[in-house]
């Protein structure tokens, strides 16, 4: 697979492309983790990946690799770059199968509230290539929204698994 740079944490900040959704959850940061280091939840709300394979033991942390499988062939190898339980997650690619992507990582940043916690995910890309910037470009609308649809889709799924608890 082709090589991506090896992005810090900063990227999430000074990326060409920047994606930031919020969603109010009703459930706990310690349930939300929970939801998130489930390999098999992902494919459940961010419906664009059909598979989450983790790719080192646990416990998780900094270092931590999984691969991630999406519709359109796309597979990801990722780095997490923070991981800390109940507050923040974030990873970047290493390899991505599709050569357009030159640099790509996501954040997830948790704070506990009254109601439950309040998430707040940022994805970052850097295309690779004039298409790959273009199609971006045009498709930034979209995507965003897209984006903003899977963190509804997770609030709606950890209503669902966390309603007998």
């Amino acid at each position: 697979m082709p090589a991506c740079e090896r992005v810090d944490l900063s990227f999430v900040e000074t990326a060409p492309f920047r994606f930031v959704s919020t969603v109010e959850l009703p459930i706990t940061p310690e349930q939300l983790f929970e939801v998130l280091a489930d390999a098999q939840s992902w494919p459940q709300w961010a419906t664009v990946i059909t598979d989450v394979t983790w790719t080192s033991p646990e416990p998780r942390g900094v270092g931590t690799t999984r691969t991630v499988t999406m519709r359109g062939g796309i597979v990801g190898d990722e780095e997490f770059l923070a991981w800390e339980p109940f507050r923040h997650m974030a990873f970047r690619f290493n390899e991505a199968s599709r050569g357009g992507i030159a640099a790509f990582a996501e954040d997830y940043r948790v704070v506990r509230t009254p109601g439950g916690c309040h998430l707040t995910w940022v994805m970052a890309m850097k295309p690779a290539g004039l298409a790959a910037r273009v199609g971006m470009t045009l498709g930034r609308p979209l995507m965003g929204a897209v984006f903003q649809k899977f963190l509804y889709n997770l609030r709606e799924y950890c209503v669902k698994r966390f309603a007998t608890t």
